[in-house]
């Protein structure tokens, strides 16, 4: 059976009852299982993808299952294109990527859609905010690509954690880095001018490739990212084109002056 036959399956293990349900959308509680059917019919592809999800690294796949099976769980399938967390809704879960890829947005103050990344399956989503006093979403998350999603309540994370140190110790580890991840991110945008936000991100390319940058994204997608228009990102590339600091040619990007490029951070 493919992994997205459907978007409205959901496997929610060991349930005695639809009181259980109270989370879940309409359209995502078509289909129960219990637990044996559900790792029968789905383990093979979805234990794959969670041994390589940093949160279970170094934990063999057999105890892999065993954490996860200490509690609820549940699995959602979201065709692409569909909006699958709102920012600003409340985290009670964790949400782990099996399959496919999800793309992050926040809205400004002037609201303008910003997109903070692109997260590529197997990989968590949120995991700082399922604990806290403001336990929120704080982007808008939605499918690239057909995803799968692998819930776990916050009630089972706890017992996987007092089970498994090293699943805490990866947890722990994700939290930070997303935390310095996010650190990063408000740095960059605090840069009022595109410009700015052209040479910070042109510097962070200069360190993994030198003078010579090829472009990963479209002008659209890296205007997404900088949180402004396409025209206006075109023109400030234009005229750093014209002043000599660089020069632009499609995704091809040579860094003519690097001390005047840096000047641009102050």
């Amino acid at each position: 059976m493919s992994v997205f036959a459907s978007n409205t399956i959901c496997r929610w293990a060991g349930l005695k009852s639809y009181r259980n349900l109270r989370n879940l959308t309409a359209e995502t509680t078509t289909k129960l299982y219990d637990s044996a059917q559900t790792w029968q019919q789905y383990s093979t592809n979805t234990m794959e993808a969670l041994s390589k999800c940093p949160l279970f690294a170094g934990i063999p796949t057999d105890t892999i299952r065993q954490l996860i099976t200490l509690g609820h769980y549940q699995f959602r399938t979201y065709e692409a294109s569909t909006l699958v967390v709102h920012a600003g809704q409340t985290c009670n879960n964790l949400l782990i990527l099996t399959h496919g890829s999800i793309r992050a947005d926040m809205l400004d103050n002037n609201d303008h859609l910003i997109k903070i990344e692109d997260i590529e399956s197997p990989n968590a989503l949120a995991p700082a905010f399922v604990f806290g006093h403001s336990n929120i979403f704080p982007v808008t998350l939605t499918a690239s690509t057909d995803i799968e999603i692998l819930v776990l309540p916050r009630e089972t994370l706890l017992r996987m954690f007092q089970q498994n140190a090293l699943f805490l110790t990866n947890y722990l580890n994700a939290i930070s880095d997303r935390a310095q991840f996010l650190s990063q991110k408000l740095n960059f945008l605090s840069f009022n001018s595109i410009k700015g936000k052209i040479a910070q991100y042109l510097l962070k390319q200069h360190v993994q490739m030198g003078e010579h940058i090829l472009l990963q994204a479209s002008q659209e997608e890296l205007a997404s990212t900088f949180g402004v228009a396409r025209p206006s990102l075109t023109r400030e590339f234009r005229e750093l084109h014209k002043q000599k600091i660089i020069f632009a040619k499609g995704k091809k990007i040579q860094i003519l002056d690097l001390a005047r490029l840096k000047a641009l951070l102050r």
